[in-house]
């Protein structure tokens, strides 16, 4: 058995069988062109994380970039093939290490939108996944989840669940979800407008997220705290909706492009220079809306435009440079690239900068920090012993830094992490980049980030 909880077979079968319907149909599928870049040198396979979990090579990029190949040539879309899919987390760690420059980004994204319309799934599996696209992207089911969750994190009802260990072994998903959600406080609802201090910079709109919004709200105020500080105005319209992410990330096409048009119509209208992203998935998938949509005649060219103002909040606060007062901060920090952010973006040295830029701040590079946390979106809900084991051994790798404060920039991270931690004993503050430079600029001193 696999950790996945699913029997190992092998490649499919690689002999042509007459009248069978392909893999895949010719609504975009994986780039034939793009599969072909990979000359299989194996320089992905030590950044890979269930590459690193399992030593199989059809876990490893060029091993599904294999299946896809025979998927390509007309083979059938199998449960072995589509399970070796599924397995990979998205991280696009062997997009940083490739030296061929092989986009596995764009291969595994199309080849899951073929999964989805061509593979029936279990029915258990359906009923997990349309439960949480049903509930995920909607910020006002959250919101109405978030009572209840609270009332049961109050009475610590989580300790007793857990310390049973009655649900981890009989319905995993749903203990992971319950072990993953974060201490909820009082929620906090930005104005419309945020007025910039001193002399004004930019104008700038603000994407508040779904999970970002209703679990980690602080994130978000010191995000338009920071950004009003550096004397940027900050819109927040409040019609915005979810980006897209989740559901680009696992195939559902109609789904992203639906949200993507609706975030491009809302920020369109609200007169921004640049849309700021504070969470790394949402920020990769809304620079790539130019490819999400561009076959739709209507919102080709906006979806350019678009793409062409996102931007991640280290990415805009370096590029402006600091006007606001940095206060001093004693404190060590482990900093985890977020792999959306490190991987799909490429922005690993503003956030470090940011951070160097703050008196009294040490940073420690963490070990392996190119191996996921085992986040990845949902990942850790469809399958949490995977993601587990990923998560203690970032959660190891940590706490080996000898670090107070663990900064990142991505919820899912937040939450992947804090979990490990836990499980490890380990006694870390954790923060996000902003709550950092909010800290200092304010000079609140660093307990409240140590909290």
């Amino acid at each position: 058995m696999t950790d996945l909880g699913m029997p190992r077979v092998g490649a499919p079968d690689q002999k042509r069988t007459a009248g069978v319907k392909p893999a895949f149909d010719d609504h975009r599928p994986p780039d034939a062109a793009l599969a072909g870049d990979c000359v299989h040198c194996g320089f992905c396979l030590p950044t890979c994380p269930t590459y690193v979990l399992w030593g199989q090579e059809m876990d490893s990029p060029r091993g599904r970039i294999d299946l896809m190949t025979q998927g390509l040539a007309g083979e059938p879309m199998t449960g072995s093939m589509v399970q070796h899919w599924d397995a990979c987390l998205g991280c696009m760690a062997c997009v940083t290490a490739c030296p061929s420059g092989v986009q596995y980004d764009k291969l595994i994204e199309a080849t899951r939108g073929q999964v989805e319309r061509h593979h029936r799934r279990s029915l258990p599996d359906r009923a997990l996944r349309g439960l949480i696209f049903a509930l995920f992207p909607h910020r006002e089911r959250l919101r109405a989840v978030s009572g209840p969750l609270k009332v049961y994190q109050r009475l610590g009802m989580g300790r007793l669940v857990r310390r049973t260990g009655l649900l981890e072994r009989f319905v995993p998903q749903l203990a992971a979800m319950e072990a993953l959600a974060p201490p909820l406080g009082k929620r906090t609802d930005l104005p419309e407008l945020i007025p910039a201090q001193g002399e004004e910079r930019a104008t700038v709109g603000m994407l508040t997220g779904c999970v970002q919004g209703e679990f980690f709200p602080d994130v978000n105020a010191a995000t338009a705290r920071v950004l009003s500080a550096e004397g940027c105005e900050v819109v927040v319209p409040r019609s915005q909706g979810c980006c897209g992410a989740l559901s680009a990330h696992h195939g559902r096409e109609d789904e992203a492009m639906r949200y993507a048009r609706s975030v491009i119509d809302v920020f369109e209208g609200a007169g921004v220079d640049h849309v700021v992203v504070n969470s790394a998935g949402c920020g990769s998938t809304m620079k790539e809306y130019a490819d999400l949509l561009r076959d739709d005649e209507a919102y080709r060219d906006r979806a350019q435009r678009f793409a062409g103002a996102v931007l991640d909040v280290a990415e805009l606060l370096v590029e402006l440079g600091p006007v606001a007062p940095r206060h001093r901060l004693d404190v060590t920090v482990a900093y985890h690239d977020a792999c959306h952010l490190a991987h799909a973006q490429g922005v690993t040295s503003q956030p470090r900068q940011l951070l160097r830029g703050i008196p009294g701040v040490e940073l420690r590079e963490v070990p392996e920090g190119e191996i996921c946390c085992g986040s990845a979106g949902i990942y850790n809900i469809l399958f949490p012993r995977p993601a587990r084991e990923l998560g203690d051994r970032k959660a190891a790798n940590i706490a080996s830094t000898g670090a107070a404060l663990l900064v990142t920039a991505n919820p899912g991270c937040l939450m992947q992490v804090a979990s490990g931690l836990e499980r490890a004993g380990a006694d870390l503050g954790m923060a996000h980049t902003v709550q950092v430079l909010d800290a200092s600029i304010r000079d609140l001193g660093v307990e409240p980030l140590l909290r």
